[in-house]
């Protein structure tokens, strides 16, 4: 079931690999790289790599650098690039409480609409952790005591279904894939713990934290004997609201406990503002309803006034939390945001544009992007925010010349202070410690099953800036071999030890390239 996690989590294995060190190196970049990637347990692998000079934009490395291969998750920084250029590193996003009335003698006669517009954060941010009692609150302080209708948690901002394209069914309740919607809270997800009875032949008991994030749990997970083999099984269909829970857990055995995506964040979201109005003396008459795309609210098309809202981080902060923990909840709710924006800015000049998704919008405005970047359609084949996708493809050489160019924009700084810094934080805090790219090289991290990336930037021992992309697909080590991020974090260091800015012989070319086979 979690097989297909992302790999841009550091496992203890990796925690515990010792740091890769370049040994007895030949003297070129290129003898060194090349010794490392034609290793023969590489035979039936494929790695793609791209490094550039941000100083003089020679070319320092290459090896099949115009391939197209599986991203993973370094597909972010195509994600982040959209979004820093449509919204702006300072664009805070809204999630508002809308009525079509008027507040009168203390009743809204009518429904009151919680109106999601993609804050991935809500929740989880310092300053929306208490949002629903914000948005009560505001609407207490207007004299509200009695809502004459429903509670309408919308989430109908996004025009798009609540997953990405071409991500796979059964990933869909688990935690890294949870639903992307513009009504979003606590990043969707929610801790499902089983813990034994004392005996066995019981029942054991399911608890969720929160308790009202999963509508329905049916469990029939057995306490066996002490000491046995547990073996918990937890299913929820796509599409469906119902968690099956099943197999048998060991008696005196700790509990264990399992993140899993909520089925509807937009109404949970919904309940937890109906619990913070009744807190603050707001009696509701209706029920809490939830809408998503493609239904409509009616309400929205009576020009609501907005009565109560609260604000996300800026988006240079969410992206710093995405980008660092690879969260993808937050890089696909920002490219659907991109789209929404590419999107009203081609009616305002067009008028009526048709219909696409907010997805594709986002991803329209990404390769128009690119393409004023000077990088080919058929070098980068992206089709969602986050990387899940195995339909994602990139070029060695487009990545890297993204990088490029994000290190020629106003938001560069923000943008690498958001990247994992190796051997410090985010999915690099683990890796490549006690070696020259410690707290030097900034990269994007990215892995799937048989899929191994990383891609930032490294300044090298003589003070040269990179830019690298350095991509490893069909590769899954055989029994004894390292680990794939060990030999990525290899070709990593070579780069960050890197001294003399000419690295082939006076009489060679200056640019180090290495053939495709």
């Amino acid at each position: 079931m979690l097989g297909a996690v992302l790999g841009c989590l550091v496992t203890a294995a990796c925690a515990r690999d010792e740091p890769p060190r370049a040994t007895q190196a030949p003297s070129t970049l290129t003898e060194q790289i090349d010794g490392v990637i034609s290793q023969p347990r590489f035979a039936g692998a494929d790695w793609g790599i791209s490094v550039i000079s941000l100083d003089s934009g020679r070319t320092v490395y290459s090896h099949r650098a115009d391939q197209l291969f599986q991203p993973a998750s370094t597909a972010k920084l195509f994600t982040a690039a959209v979004t820093l250029s449509e919204l702006g590193p300072d664009y805070r996003i809204p999630t508002r409480v809308l009525a079509a009335s008027e507040i009168r003698n203390g009743r809204l006669n009518g429904p009151l609409v919680l109106y999601g517009m993609g804050d991935p954060t809500l929740g989880v941010d310092p300053s929306t952790a208490q949002w629903a009692d914000q948005l009560a609150g505001q609407l207490a302080a207007q004299g509200l005591r009695r809502v004459h209708g429903d509670l309408v948690a919308d989430a109908t901002y996004f025009a798009s279904p609540m997953m990405g394209t071409g991500w796979e069914a059964i990933d869909l309740q688990s935690w890294f894939a949870v639903p992307a919607t513009a009504l979003s809270v606590r990043e969707n997800q929610v801790d499902v713990t089983l813990t034994p009875a004392s005996s066995a032949g019981a029942a054991a008991s399911v608890s969720l934290e929160p308790s009202d994030a999963m509508p329905s749990v049916v469990s029939e997970v057995v306490t066996s004997a002490a000491h046995s083999r547990s073996d918990i099984n937890l299913y929820r269909a796509p599409g469906d609201s119902v968690l099956y829970a099943f197999g048998n857990m060991a008696a005196k055995s700790p509990a264990q406990t399992y993140k899993l995506a909520v089925p509807d964040p937009a109404r949970f979201a919904g309940t937890l503002l109906q619990q913070a109005l009744a807190r603050h003396g707001i009696e509701l008459d209706g029920k809490v309803v939830s809408v998503h795309w493609p239904r409509r609210d009616t309400v929205l098309d009576a020009q609501p006034r907005t009565l109560a809202e609260v604000l996300s981080p800026p988006v240079s902060e969410i992206l710093d939390r995405g980008l660092k923990r690879s969260q993808n909840l937050y890089l696909q709710n920002l490219l659907l945001l991109s789209g929404v924006k590419a999107q009203a800015d081609a009616a305002q000049q067009n008028g009526d544009t048709g219909f696409i998704t907010s997805e594709r919008w986002g991803i329209r405005a990404m390769q128009q992007l690119l393409e004023h970047m000077g990088i080919a359609p058929a070098a980068s084949v992206i089709e969602e925010g986050t990387g899940l996708s195995r339909r994602n493809l990139a070029t060695p050489n487009a990545m890297a010349r993204l990088l490029a160019f994000l290190a020629t924009q106003p938001y560069a700084a923000a943008l690498q202070e958001a990247l994992p810094l190796a051997g410090v934080d985010g999915t690099l805090q683990w890796r490549m410690r006690n070696t020259p790219a410690q707290n030097n090289l900034r990269a994007k991290t990215g892995s799937m099953s048989y899929v191994h990336c990383l891609a930032g930037y490294v300044t090298t021992g003589d003070g040269e800036r990179l830019a690298f992309a350095i991509m490893l697909n069909n590769y899954d080590p055989p029994p004894g071999a390292p680990s794939a991020t060990r030999d990525i974090d290899a070709i990593a260091v070579l780069l960050a030890s890197l001294r003399n800015r000419i690295t082939v012989p006076p009489s060679a070319p200056s640019v180090a390239t290495h053939p495709a086979n």
